[in-house]
């Protein structure tokens, strides 16, 4: 396992190169960037800021890893990170999303992930907040004319807190007052000074208490229920926004997919407002500008923006100049071959054929692939992808399937059983699908 934060370009390389096949140019050039990143944290302040992300633009069919890269590297790295569709935005004056409502997913995103850290750090602390607040249910502290002395009341309580934890009073049931937050809508969408009334009025009202309700719940119930409560009240909420502002913006990257769909290629009308429209609001974004979140603003300017697209119909050229040049590095995707789904098969650490192996293990079927059925795979999906359309690894999916059907539908037939998948089984199975082009077309 590599050290994240410290990972050197070739040890972030061998990290992918256990999950995805071949594209070694890709690759390189997202691990470059992403240790750069690593590299301008260690520099002054002063020169920090000075520091630009180089933006990525990845171009090559669907199917051959753009996602996964950018994917898995984001997911080892620990860092913020999102992947959206550009051609699911509307231009500002549209119905539909903004391209700002990207950057709130990220903070979002990026809340979640610091609440969970801090969660992990004060584990302590929000326990004994919860079994505090039980036991003053369970045993309240005695009103003062009372001839029960605080000493005696410390040994009962404290015998009690042992019973809770250790849940012995987990059927006891107990009234609970649960405070309902309130919140006026979400922050995924819309416009950005709804956005600042609807945080203000969640505010406004969550610190006037917010509405409370009696509920009757069992102990084992209550510890469940209190967490939020503890949260708010163990961290200082303040802290986390401000902690989820400055990981999104240092370490923040936005993998934006489809972005040829928003370029206005040779087959589009020159005047399309929309995608022209959602290119120049996109703009600002991706040069750097300050975007107003329910957590507080956040500068866009050292965001790392991946974008992705197949271009079979448009070319990089026909985005926008100025869009153009803020994704100065380029990288081009290799289609994929029938050696190379052989090896998609076979090499990575958790290939299509081991998930398929562990998923019918659980039915007590011990499942087995013959290296002949291997190459028969890839050999028929590549086959499949240069007759119909060619959608790279996600064609192996469509094809394991079809030959696993059967097996899958009936497995409690073979239980306990060793099934030894074969070249004659894979073409038996797939044959009139790769014969007749016709049935191809709609069925792999």
């Amino acid at each position: 396992m590599i050290e994240p934060k410290n990972a050197t370009p070739s040890e972030i390389v061998k990290y992918l190169d256990e999950y995805v096949i071949g594209q070694g140019n890709a690759k390189k050039t997202i691990a470059l960037a992403l240790r750069t990143r690593y590299r301008r944290m260690k520099l002054p302040t002063e020169i920090q800021n000075e520091v630009m992300p180089k933006n990525i633009l990845m171009i090559g069919s669907t199917g051959v890893g753009k996602t996964e890269i950018a994917r898995r590297l984001a997911k080892i790295m620990n860092f913020p990170f999102i992947k959206v569709e550009a051609s699911k935005y509307t231009e500002v004056g549209y119905v539909g999303r903004d391209v700002e409502s990207m950057v709130r997913d990220l903070v979002l995103y990026s809340y979640k992930m610091v609440e969970k850290e801090f969660q992990e750090n004060g584990k302590e602390a929000i326990e004994k907040y919860i079994i505090d607040k039980i036991v003053d249910k369970i045993l309240p502290p005695p009103p003062k004319l009372s001839t029960t002395s605080d000493e005696t009341y410390q040994k009962l309580r404290a015998k009690m807190m042992i019973k809770v934890i250790n849940g012995e009073m987990d059927d006891k049931v107990i009234t609970l007052e649960i405070a309902k937050s309130v919140n006026f809508g979400d922050d995924t969408g819309g416009n950005s000074e709804i956005i600042k009334i609807q945080d203000s009025l969640s505010t406004m009202f969550n610190s006037l208490g917010g509405k409370k309700e009696k509920q009757e719940v069992s102990v084992k119930d209550s510890k469940s229920l209190l967490r939020v409560e503890a949260n708010n009240s163990v961290f200082n909420q303040e802290d986390m926004k401000k902690e989820a502002l400055k990981k999104a913006e240092n370490e923040g990257i936005i993998f934006i997919d489809e972005i040829d769909k928003i370029a206005i290629g040779n087959g589009s009308q020159r005047t399309d407002p929309n995608k022209e429209g959602v290119q120049r609001d996109l703009l600002p974004i991706v040069e750097g500008s300050t975007v107003n979140t329910k957590y507080g603003q956040i500068n866009t300017d050292h965001i790392l923006f991946i974008s992705a697209g197949a271009f079979h119909l448009s070319k990089p050229s026909d985005l926008i100049p100025e869009l153009q040049g803020r994704f100065p590095l380029r990288v081009e995707l290799d289609s994929l071959t029938e050696e190379t789904l052989y090896k998609i098969l076979t090499q990575p650490k958790n290939s299509l054929l081991k998930q398929y192996q562990a998923l019918l293990s659980v039915e007590d079927v011990e499942l087995e692939f013959s290296d002949e059925s291997i190459r028969a795979l890839a050999k028929i999906s590549q086959q499949a992808n240069d007759k119909t359309e060619d959608i790279g690894a996600r064609r192996l999916h469509t094809v394991i399937e079809k030959v696993l059907e059967k097996i899958s539908f009936e497995a409690e037939k073979y239980k306990g059983e060793k099934v030894i998948i074969s070249k004659e089984i894979v073409e038996e199975e797939l044959k009139e699908f790769y014969e007749n082009e016709d049935i191809a077309h709609y069925i792999l």
